[in-house]
C-alpha cells in the first residue's frame, strides 16, 4: 500500500505534546525547534531522517510520559530541504 510518497526520506515533522517544555529540552530533542503554545502545549518541529528516526523520537516522548496530540509530516519539499534550526542567542 503506497500513495506515491517515499516515507523513508528526510522530512520535516511537527509534533505537538500536552506539556510545557522550555528551551532546556533542546538538546534532548536533538535539532528540533521547541515552541511553547500556551494551554500547556508545546510544538516540536524539525527534520527527521527516516521512519526509524521518527519512531525513536516518538519513543522518547512516550518514555517521558508526554501526551501526544499531533504528529504531522510537513509536505513542502522546499522547506524539508532548506530546514535549519534557528540559532539560539
Amino acid at each position: 500500500m503506497t500513495d506515491g510518497r517515499n516515507l523513508n526520506k528526510p522530512a520535516v515533522y511537527q509534533i505537538r505534546v500536552k506539556a510545557t517544555l522550555d528551551l532546556k529540552w533542546s538538546d534532548w530533542f536533538d535539532s528540533f525547534t521547541i515552541t511553547p503554545l500556551g494551554n500547556s502545549e508545546t510544538s516540536l518541529t524539525g527534520l527527521v531522517a527516516d521512519q526509524a528516526a521518527l519512531h525513536g523520537l516518538l519513543g522518547k516522548i512516550r518514555d517521558l510520559g508526554l501526551p501526544l496530540l499531533l504528529v504531522k509530516r510537513v509536505e513542502n519539499e522546499d522547506r524539508t530541504q532548506s530546514y535549519r534550526r534557528p540559532k539560539s542567542e
